[in-house]
């Protein structure tokens, strides 16, 4: 699982039937820095993947990615190689809190 930012929406309107209804999100994956573990520091690649969840612009989320993907409900037959999995409350590093989902 990985840590990342949904930054956008994609729209596709011809898409494999197994994607019909499910919407395309726009991920950036949030890293902690190594130089100051109390920060994120954005990757530099984004991606596009499935939500699951019903999440949306902005918000701090749980993805996989790869074989996995395919395990979320509904998506066993759909040509995905990442999903959204959850919405992140909190974030903890070394015992400080790094991110909240309060403070967004």
């Amino acid at each position: 699982m990985f840590l990342a930012k949904v930054e956008g929406t994609v729209v596709a309107t011809k898409k494999s039937p197994n994607l019909s209804g499910r919407k395309l999100l726009l991920l950036r994956p949030q890293l902690v820095d190594e130089k100051n573990p109390a920060k994120f520091r954005p990757g530099v690649n984004t991606i596009v993947a499935v939500d699951s969840v019903g999440c949306g612009e902005g918000e701090m989320v749980l993805f996989c990615q790869g074989s996995s993907s395919r395990l979320a409900p509904g998506l066993k037959e759909a040509p995905v190689d990442a999903v959204i999995i959850g919405i992140v409350d909190t974030v903890d590093v070394f015992g400080k809190q790094i991110f909240s989902a309060k403070s967004q």
